[in-house]
């Protein structure tokens, strides 16, 4: 397995942790930026012998993209068409990691792969509608080039081994890494944004699905496209279940017996109120069925951030 990586969200200490969990299948760290079209085309000649790409290397934050657009259509725009300038021409089969931010707000709920998009709320929802849009006619030249857009819900989590997980460089922008910060006492306070929305108990609601869960779906991803007969594929990837904000708050302390300090604050610019899944064609179509619950998810979370306090790592390790 070969990672493609320019640290911009992450560390070389996550290729030790990866490691300590499977020492026997080293991954290769290739330290570029994708959106270098020549240091790509040299990475795919010394390793001319990949099956499939995975393709994560997007910037994600909502809030982040409404402050800096440009920053985000060209890491998230440019990157994803110089890759597909050399995947193409080789014919690997691709996995976009794509997002439910496409949908917008959507009429209908839950959420089924054939609504429509609307207009993106940020940025970030701009470059994963563009990107789908980019793939799609891509695959339509080209009957020997496969790809498939997986439109994850809400990740949250880590691995079983408590040895990685998520990391935020800065102050987290994702809810859960919030939550355990919280927690452990990195943070003061979780603020929740707004409580007024036409929801049950007026905060957003989300489908987080564990981050492992959400592994499996890119590996059944790939087996898939090696065999498939069609060209391009789209798939939700959640649990098909709505919980709001406020209740993963108290699910959280329910499962750890930690009491979370936080506040209502105002409304995030680019939140959509109500977000959850309709799976079923993932898992008639891949097979794919969810293994672990959110309160699994909760507490594999909660493990990862006691072990990033006892253990002393930093983000910053070389």
């Amino acid at each position: 397995m070969v990672i493609v990586d320019n640290l911009v969200n992450s560390s070389k200490q996550m290729l030790r942790q990866l490691l300590a969990i499977d020492s026997k299948n080293p991954p290769i760290l290739e330290l570029l930026d994708i959106t270098n079209t020549k240091d790509l085309e040299k990475l795919f000649q010394q390793h001319d012998d990949l099956s499939g790409v995975i393709h994560f290397a997007a910037l994600k934050s909502v809030n982040q993209s409404i402050q800096k657009p440009l920053k985000y259509y060209h890491n998230n725009i440019i990157g994803l068409i110089e890759l597909l300038k050399v995947v193409e021409a080789r014919s690997l089969p691709l996995i976009f990691s794509s997002s439910c931010t496409v949908y917008g707000q959507s009429d209908v709920l839950p959420i089924t792969e054939n609504q429509p998009f609307k207009p993106s709320y940020s940025p970030y929802g701009f470059t994963k509608q563009m990107g789908e849009q980019i793939i799609k006619d891509t695959t339509s030249t080209n009957e020997q080039f496969k790809a498939m857009s997986l439109r994850y819900f809400n990740p949250i989590g880590a691995h079983d081994s408590a040895l990685i997980g998520q990391w935020p460089i800065n102050e987290p922008e994702n809810l859960v890494p919030y939550i355990t910060q919280v927690a452990i006492g990195k943070r003061k306070e979780l603020k929740i944004f707004g409580d007024q929305y036409d929801t049950p108990d007026g905060s957003c609601v989300r489908d987080y699905i564990h981050v492992m869960d959400l592994a499996e779906a890119h590996l059944l991803g790939l087996e898939y496209l090696w065999s498939s007969k069609s060209n391009y594929y789209v798939f939700n990837v959640g649990l098909g279940e709505g919980v709001s904000v406020k209740r993963l708050v108290k699910r959280f302390e329910e499962v750890t017996k930690i009491s979370i300090n936080h506040r209502i604050t105002n409304p995030r610019e680019g939140d959509v109120p109500i977000a959850y899944a309709e799976a079923s064609k993932i898992q008639t179509q891949l097979g794919w069925i969810p293994k672990y619950s959110i309160d699994e998810a909760l507490l594999s979370a909660w493990k990862w951030e006691q072990y990033l306090d006892s253990s002393g790592l930093s983000i910053d390790s070389t």
